[in-house]
This record gives structure tokens, C-alpha cells and sequence, in this order.
């Protein structure tokens, strides 16, 4: 089976988005929903290299842009949880998925295909995430000698969008992350980070960086976990 990517698309909402494959001649097929906004990009490195474990054992697997992220030419203030969800629905359909696999914050959106056993590493509320990133906006305009409150910014947010850690987000946005937990799923396989997988806290970091040995870990429990329900 080949290691090396392939680029494809799933058409939704008027766009083509993108998604990077491997081993997409594979019987199993895991489609991968990483991280959301800044905590997607620290995490990219690993989960490719966990993509290619995967190949290596003849499963294979797709990581999904959502719509408004990467290279994505929809607008991510456009976009919302909901919005976000039904993209899941309808890459797992068009790309013929078996099964869904999900980090962080990718949790609150996976269970847009609820009828394929799922895979959890990690699931963030999206209060939490909010939060993150109201505290890292409040901390950069105070460096730049501005006052920013947590309170101001859900108030504005209540009328536009607002810029939060880089990501521009519209008032639909703000207002499911601030209540939305992952939902519930007939099959799941919930795993922790140091106790089920070894790694690191790579969504903290504040660069891009990567884990092999944690790259190593998702793909060997991915791949025996796909085997045993439906692979």
C-alpha cells in the first residue's frame, strides 16, 4: 500500500474541500476530525505521521478539512458547530468512511455520521475551548495596551463577529461552543492521552510540533480498534 498522500475533495455548501488520504484502496476507511481552530494546526504534523502508521498496517484514512479552515475558500465566520456537523455527514458519505476518529474539540462535530462506530481521543467541551481562546485574546490586547474583558467580548459577539486566537468567528459560533458538549453515540471507544495513548499535550504548545511516539500510538489503537467493530 502506498505511503505517500493523496488530495481529494467533498463537495459541500458550493465549495470542493479539501481532505489528505492515504490508503485510500483500504477496506477500512477511518475519516480523521482533528482538532478545532489554533489547536488544529499544532496538531497536524502528528496525526499525518499517525495516517501513515496506519497505512503501513493496510487501513486507511482520510483527515478532513472543515469548511472555513486551511484552504477552505468558505468564510469561517459563516460557519458554525451545526454547519461543521453536517460537513462531517457529508464526507463521510461521498468518501465512503467506516469509521470516524476524533480529537479534542473534533468531538463536538463527529457525530455528524452517528451510525459509524466512533473513536474519541481526548473530547474537549466547547466551553472549554471558547474560553482558551477568549483568554489568549484578553492576553494579547493587553499587551498592546487595550482592555478586553470576557464579558465584552460575548456581548459583541452576540452582534457580529469577533476575532478570537485568529479565528474570526460569527455569533452562531460563540454561542454553540459556549454550550455544547460531545454528543452521544451508539459505538465508542473513549481513549485518554497518557493513560491510553502515550504522548503529549501537543494542543498546548505554542508552535507546531510533533510526536512520534504518539503518531506510533493512535495508529496501532486505531487499527485494532477498527478491526474489531465492523474492519
Amino acid at each position: 500500500m502506498s505511503l505517500r498522500p493523496e488530495y481529494r475533495t467533498y463537495h459541500f455548501a458550493g465549495h470542493d474541500e479539501h481532505v489528505l488520504c492515504f490508503g485510500a484502496e483500504a477496506s477500512r476507511q477511518i475519516l480523521i476530525i482533528p482538532p478545532l481552530f489554533d489547536e488544529m494546526n499544532r496538531c497536524r504534523r502528528m496525526l499525518v505521521q499517525a495516517m501513515r502508521g496506519l497505512a503501513e498496517r493496510r487501513t486507511g484514512s482520510f483527515l478532513l478539512d472543515l469548511p472555513g479552515c486551511n484552504e477552505s475558500l468558505a468564510a469561517l465566520e459563516n460557519q458554525n458547530l451545526s454547519t461543521w456537523r453536517e460537513a462531517v455527514s457529508t464526507a463521510a458519505a461521498q468518501l465512503g468512511a467506516t469509521h470516524i476518529a476524533s480529537l479534542r474539540g473534533g468531538a463536538l462535530v463527529d457525530d455528524g455520521a452517528p451510525n459509524l462506530p466512533h473513536w474519541r481521543l481526548t473530547p474537549a467541551k466547547g466551553s472549554s475551548l471558547l474560553k482558551t481562546m477568549i483568554r489568549t485574546r484578553i492576553a494579547g490586547d493587553k499587551e498592546a495596551d487595550k482592555t478586553t474583558s470576557e464579558a465584552g467580548l460575548m456581548e459583541a459577539a452576540k452582534t457580529g463577529p469577533i476575532e478570537l486566537a485568529g479565528n474570526m468567528l460569527g455569533p452562531a459560533m460563540v454561542e454553540e461552543l459556549a454550550s455544547t458538549e460531545p454528543a452521544e453515540v451508539a459505538q465508542l471507544r473513549l481513549r485518554a492521552l497518557g493513560q491510553d495513548i502515550a504522548g503529549s499535550t501537543l494542543w498546548l504548545r505554542a508552535e507546531p510540533q510533533d510526536d512520534p511516539a504518539m503518531s506510533a500510538a493512535i495508529a496501532a489503537d486505531l487499527d485494532k480498534w477498527s478491526a474489531s467493530c465492523g474492519g
